[in-house]
């Protein structure tokens, strides 16, 4: 098969897989920065069903990010952005908390996400 039938076979799936990528909406983006002893912002306000990225950075300790209410845990090292995906499908409010000891004050470490509709 010539190179120019392959292209004319391959074009129709390049456009769709481009139409494709222009049509995926943008996950909001909510940085959230651990220090000792606050994450900031604490308090998220969400829309149920709405997808975002959570970009957890910590500034000056090894801390840990924990969302028990939807099973969502991860480290966070110091200067490395971790970002992890959200979608929280019913209403409430829940907490969030920094579940690696980092000094005296640790246990007032924590925020809450609100999810409306």
């Amino acid at each position: 098969m010539s190179s120019r039938r392959r292209l004319l076979l391959a074009a129709p799936l390049l456009l769709a897989s481009s139409a494709m990528l222009a049509k995926a909406p943008k996950r909001r983006v909510i940085r959230i920065e651990a220090r000792k002893f606050r994450f900031a912002p604490n308090v998220i306000e969400l829309k149920a069903g709405e997808e975002v990225v959570l970009e957890l950075t910590a500034i000056d300790f090894v801390h840990g990010f924990s969302l028990p209410d939807f099973n969502l845990r991860v480290d966070l090292v110091m200067g490395k952005p971790v970002r992890v995906t959200l979608k929280p499908e019913r209403e409430g409010r829940f907490g969030f908390l920094c579940d690696n000891f980092c000094g005296s004050g640790h246990e007032e470490m924590a925020g809450t996400i609100v999810v409306k509709a």
